[in-house]
């Protein structure tokens, strides 16, 4: 919780942070420790008691460096907020990434801070978050917006089982030829599902390949000329 000291009417943030740099953590620490109205209750590395120390807590911010969030579990930070509503999550020093960005934001960070960002730009991040604002890269920020507009149009991309049936596609794979049918790049789908280039790439290979189609484009001829209902 935040803390009022009634004689100076002086707000206090409390924060706990996670780095597994020994280095880093200190001289955060030390740095954190000398801004007014900051209360460092914890600063250590991510082990397997973080969630029980942090839950239990009642810290406002959570910070996490990005070697300690890729040693996160599938949603602890969703998990952890859960639990306090109030409470706010930081990650820093993380890729610039939209994929990354992008899960990062759906768990519930309000703050994503790249790998340049400098002590002070967290010092600001953390009075930002505090204050209800949410903190991000500006090209990050630009993606988020696109994401949500595609998701807009897709309609939540609510798959056809039938045509997946009939022509014997997975479900991610209509999700592909969904996205293809609107002309989107690799790279632009490989974020809109979350998903690697690779990974993009192989299923599009696995597409062709069930649909006898030479190219792409032949792929999703192929499902606009099935005549079934299906939402590309």
């Amino acid at each position: 919780m935040t803390i009022v000291n009634k004689g100076t009417d002086t707000k206090v943030t409390k924060i706990i942070l996670l780095s597994e740099s020994r280095m880093l953590r200190e001289g955060l620490t030390t740095f954190l420790g000398k801004q007014p109205g900051f209360d460092l209750v914890n600063s250590t590395h991510y082990s397997a008691s973080t969630f029980k120390s942090v839950a239990s807590s009642d810290c406002d911010v959570f910070l996490a460096d990005r070697a300690s969030a890729s040693a996160f579990p599938s949603n602890f930070i969703a998990d952890l907020l859960s639990l306090c509503p109030g409470r706010k999550a930081i990650l820093f020093g993380m890729e610039n990434n939209p994929g990354v960005f992008l899960r990062a934001v759906k768990s519930g960070v309000s703050g994503y801070l790249l790998e340049d960002a400098s002590t002070t730009d967290i010092i600001d991040a953390i009075r930002k978050v505090v204050a209800g604002e949410a903190v991000s890269p500006p090209s990050l920020c630009h993606y988020l917006f696109q994401s949500v507009a595609r998701g807009t149009r897709e309609g939540s991309l609510v798959l056809n089982q039938r045509l997946c049936h009939r022509l014997g596609l997975t479900a991610r794979q209509q999700q592909l030829i969904a996205l293809l049918a609107r002309g989107f790049t690799n790279k632009e789908i490989a974020g809109s599902l979350c998903l690697s280039e690779f990974t993009v790439k192989n299923h599009i290979r696995r597409i062709m390949r069930r649909l006898n189609a030479e190219n792409r484009y032949a792929a999703v001829q192929a499902v606009c000329e099935s005549n079934l209902p299906a939402r590309i």
